[in-house]
Protein backbone atom coordinates (compact mmCIF):
# COMPACT_ATOMS: atom_id res chain seq x y z
CA UNK A 1 0.00 0.00 0.00
CA UNK A 2 3.03 2.36 0.63
CA UNK A 3 4.51 1.47 -2.59
CA UNK A 4 1.69 2.24 -4.37
CA UNK A 5 1.08 5.44 -2.91
CA UNK A 6 4.75 6.61 -3.26
CA UNK A 7 4.10 5.74 -7.24
CA UNK A 8 1.47 7.66 -7.53
CA UNK A 9 2.72 11.06 -5.97
CA UNK A 10 6.28 10.56 -8.25
CA UNK A 11 3.34 10.21 -11.13
CA UNK A 12 2.09 13.33 -9.88
CA UNK A 13 5.37 14.89 -9.80
CA UNK A 14 6.70 13.79 -13.24
CA UNK A 15 3.59 15.24 -14.69
CA UNK A 16 4.00 18.69 -13.06
CA UNK A 17 7.32 18.49 -14.39
CA UNK A 18 6.42 17.84 -17.76
CA UNK A 19 3.30 20.44 -17.54
CA UNK A 20 6.12 22.56 -16.32
CA UNK A 21 8.67 22.35 -19.12
CA UNK A 22 5.79 22.43 -21.84
CA UNK A 23 4.49 25.72 -19.88
CA UNK A 24 8.13 27.19 -20.30
CA UNK A 25 7.99 25.92 -24.21
CA UNK A 26 4.59 27.99 -24.66
CA UNK A 27 6.13 30.97 -23.12
CA UNK A 28 8.98 30.98 -24.98
CA UNK A 29 6.33 31.01 -27.88
CA UNK A 30 4.48 33.41 -26.46
CA UNK A 31 1.48 31.39 -26.33
CA UNK A 32 0.71 33.38 -23.13
CA UNK A 33 -2.99 31.28 -22.80
CA UNK A 34 -1.46 27.96 -23.19
CA UNK A 35 1.55 28.86 -20.75
CA UNK A 36 -0.87 29.77 -18.00
CA UNK A 37 -2.76 26.41 -18.49
CA UNK A 38 0.03 24.06 -18.44
CA UNK A 39 1.34 26.13 -15.24
CA UNK A 40 -2.01 25.40 -13.78
CA UNK A 41 -1.88 21.97 -14.63
CA UNK A 42 1.62 21.61 -12.95
CA UNK A 43 0.68 23.50 -10.28
CA UNK A 44 -2.29 20.77 -9.65
CA UNK A 45 -0.07 17.70 -10.34
CA UNK A 46 2.46 19.14 -7.42
CA UNK A 47 -0.52 19.66 -4.66
CA UNK A 48 -1.72 16.40 -5.58
CA UNK A 49 1.51 14.89 -5.86
CA UNK A 50 2.20 16.44 -2.13
CA UNK A 51 -0.71 15.00 -0.92
CA UNK A 52 -0.26 11.49 -1.85
CA UNK A 53 2.99 12.00 0.18
CA UNK A 54 1.54 13.29 2.58
CA UNK A 55 -0.90 10.12 3.08
CA UNK A 56 2.52 8.27 2.67
CA UNK A 57 4.18 9.30 5.52
CA UNK A 58 1.15 8.86 7.47
CA UNK A 59 0.56 5.68 6.22
CA UNK A 60 3.93 4.41 8.19
CA UNK A 61 3.05 1.77 10.89
CA UNK A 62 -0.76 0.93 9.34
CA UNK A 63 -1.21 -2.19 7.88
CA UNK A 64 -3.19 -3.45 5.16
CA UNK A 65 -6.57 -5.60 6.95
CA UNK A 66 -7.17 -8.73 4.68
CA UNK A 67 -10.08 -10.27 5.69
CA UNK A 68 -8.25 -11.27 9.05
CA UNK A 69 -4.87 -10.83 10.50
CA UNK A 70 -2.81 -11.07 13.34
CA UNK A 71 -1.85 -8.20 14.95
CA UNK A 72 0.11 -9.39 18.13
CA UNK A 73 0.94 -12.54 19.94
CA UNK A 74 0.49 -11.34 23.95
CA UNK A 75 1.91 -13.35 26.93
CA UNK A 76 0.83 -12.04 30.14
CA UNK A 77 2.37 -13.47 33.60
CA UNK A 78 0.61 -11.65 37.15
CA UNK A 79 3.66 -10.58 39.56
CA UNK A 80 1.08 -9.39 42.18
CA UNK A 81 -2.42 -8.65 43.32
CA UNK A 82 -3.58 -6.50 40.45
CA UNK A 83 -0.20 -6.22 38.79
CA UNK A 84 0.81 -8.36 36.12
CA UNK A 85 3.69 -7.96 32.88
CA UNK A 86 2.68 -8.60 29.56
CA UNK A 87 4.90 -9.19 26.11
CA UNK A 88 3.70 -8.23 22.70
CA UNK A 89 5.51 -9.55 19.68
CA UNK A 90 4.23 -7.94 16.44
CA UNK A 91 4.39 -9.90 12.81
CA UNK A 92 7.29 -7.84 12.20
CA UNK A 93 9.51 -9.10 15.05
CA UNK A 94 9.37 -6.24 17.23
CA UNK A 95 8.80 -7.34 21.06
CA UNK A 96 8.22 -5.04 23.60
CA UNK A 97 7.53 -5.64 27.04
CA UNK A 98 5.14 -3.42 29.74
CA UNK A 99 3.82 -3.92 33.27
CA UNK A 100 0.59 -2.74 34.09
CA UNK A 101 -1.71 -2.64 36.67
CA UNK A 102 -5.34 -3.98 36.68
CA UNK A 103 -6.77 -7.54 36.68
CA UNK A 104 -7.14 -7.84 32.72
CA UNK A 105 -5.19 -6.81 29.10
CA UNK A 106 -6.87 -4.03 27.14
CA UNK A 107 -5.93 -3.07 23.90
CA UNK A 108 -7.38 -0.65 21.22
CA UNK A 109 -6.93 0.16 17.43
CA UNK A 110 -7.40 2.95 14.71
CA UNK A 111 -9.30 1.07 11.93
CA UNK A 112 -9.14 3.07 8.36
CA UNK A 113 -11.92 2.12 5.37
CA UNK A 114 -11.48 3.64 2.04
CA UNK A 115 -14.12 4.43 -0.39
CA UNK A 116 -13.89 1.47 -3.52
CA UNK A 117 -12.95 4.81 -6.09
CA UNK A 118 -10.03 5.39 -3.79
CA UNK A 119 -9.12 1.81 -3.76
CA UNK A 120 -8.05 2.22 -7.18
CA UNK A 121 -5.38 4.73 -6.31
CA UNK A 122 -3.22 2.06 -3.86
CA UNK A 123 -5.75 2.91 -0.05
CA UNK A 124 -6.97 -0.12 0.84
CA UNK A 125 -8.49 -0.90 4.39
CA UNK A 126 -5.68 -0.69 7.04
CA UNK A 127 -5.09 -0.46 10.90
CA UNK A 128 -2.61 0.74 13.65
CA UNK A 129 -2.58 -0.63 17.26
CA UNK A 130 -3.13 2.52 19.19
CA UNK A 131 -2.71 1.63 22.93
CA UNK A 132 -2.43 -1.15 25.23
CA UNK A 133 -3.37 -0.71 29.11
CA UNK A 134 -4.39 -2.59 32.08
CA UNK A 135 -7.57 -3.11 32.83
CA UNK A 136 -9.88 -3.63 36.31
CA UNK A 137 -13.18 -6.15 36.14
CA UNK A 138 -15.02 -3.76 38.81
CA UNK A 139 -15.91 -0.44 37.70
CA UNK A 140 -14.85 0.95 41.87
CA UNK A 141 -11.57 -0.32 40.69
CA UNK A 142 -11.05 1.71 37.64
CA UNK A 143 -12.47 5.07 39.36
CA UNK A 144 -10.01 4.44 42.33
CA UNK A 145 -7.22 2.15 41.74
CA UNK A 146 -3.84 3.07 39.62
CA UNK A 147 -4.27 3.01 36.16
CA UNK A 148 -1.31 2.23 33.51
CA UNK A 149 -1.96 2.70 29.67
CA UNK A 150 1.25 2.84 27.03
CA UNK A 151 1.30 3.35 23.41
CA UNK A 152 1.87 0.97 21.04
CA UNK A 153 1.78 3.62 17.85
CA UNK A 154 4.95 4.36 16.10
CA UNK A 155 6.63 7.92 16.38
CA UNK A 156 5.52 9.80 12.48
CA UNK A 157 5.68 13.29 11.18
CA UNK A 158 2.04 13.12 10.02
CA UNK A 159 -0.64 10.91 11.52
CA UNK A 160 -3.55 10.03 9.12
CA UNK A 161 -6.57 10.29 11.85
CA UNK A 162 -5.41 13.34 12.86
CA UNK A 163 -5.43 14.76 8.85
CA UNK A 164 -8.57 13.11 8.41
CA UNK A 165 -10.13 15.25 11.79
CA UNK A 166 -8.12 18.75 10.06
CA UNK A 167 -8.98 18.47 6.81
CA UNK A 168 -12.95 17.83 6.22
CA UNK A 169 -12.31 17.26 2.47
CA UNK A 170 -10.98 14.23 3.08
CA UNK A 171 -14.35 12.51 3.62
CA UNK A 172 -14.55 12.21 0.02
CA UNK A 173 -11.94 9.53 -0.03
CA UNK A 174 -12.64 7.89 3.94
CA UNK A 175 -15.26 5.51 4.16
CA UNK A 176 -15.41 4.75 7.63
CA UNK A 177 -12.78 5.54 10.54
CA UNK A 178 -13.33 3.94 14.01
CA UNK A 179 -11.61 2.34 16.99
CA UNK A 180 -12.11 -1.17 18.28
CA UNK A 181 -10.97 -2.62 21.47
CA UNK A 182 -10.71 -5.90 23.30
CA UNK A 183 -9.77 -7.06 26.60
CA UNK A 184 -8.87 -10.26 28.08
CA UNK A 185 -8.40 -11.39 31.73
CA UNK A 186 -4.81 -11.94 33.24
CA UNK A 187 -5.23 -13.61 36.50
CA UNK A 188 -3.24 -15.72 35.52
CA UNK A 189 -0.09 -17.06 33.02
CA UNK A 190 -1.33 -16.61 29.87
CA UNK A 191 -0.15 -16.26 26.21
CA UNK A 192 -3.38 -15.08 23.58
CA UNK A 193 -3.38 -14.06 19.48
CA UNK A 194 -4.82 -10.87 18.66
CA UNK A 195 -6.67 -11.04 15.60
CA UNK A 196 -8.32 -7.90 13.96
CA UNK A 197 -10.22 -8.17 10.93
CA UNK A 198 -12.90 -5.67 9.36
CA UNK A 199 -15.10 -6.09 12.06
CA UNK A 200 -12.16 -4.73 14.96
CA UNK A 201 -9.73 -7.02 17.73
CA UNK A 202 -10.50 -10.26 19.30
CA UNK A 203 -8.67 -12.19 21.40
CA UNK A 204 -7.81 -15.77 20.82
CA UNK A 205 -6.22 -18.33 23.36
CA UNK A 206 -2.53 -18.91 21.13
CA UNK A 207 -2.14 -22.91 20.68
CA UNK A 208 -0.48 -24.55 22.59
CA UNK A 209 2.98 -26.31 21.41
CA UNK A 210 2.65 -30.35 21.63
Amino acid sequence: MADELSTVAAGFGVFGLLFLLAGQTAARKRRFGRCSVHILLALLCVVSGALFFTIHLSFQGYRALTREDLAATIHAEPTGPAQFRVTVKMPDGRTTRYQLAGNEIYIDAHILKWKPWANLLGLHTAYELDRIAGRYDQIEDEQTRPRTIHTLAPDRVVDLFTLRRRYAWLESMVDAEYGSAAFFPAYERTALELPVSTTGLLFRQAPTSS
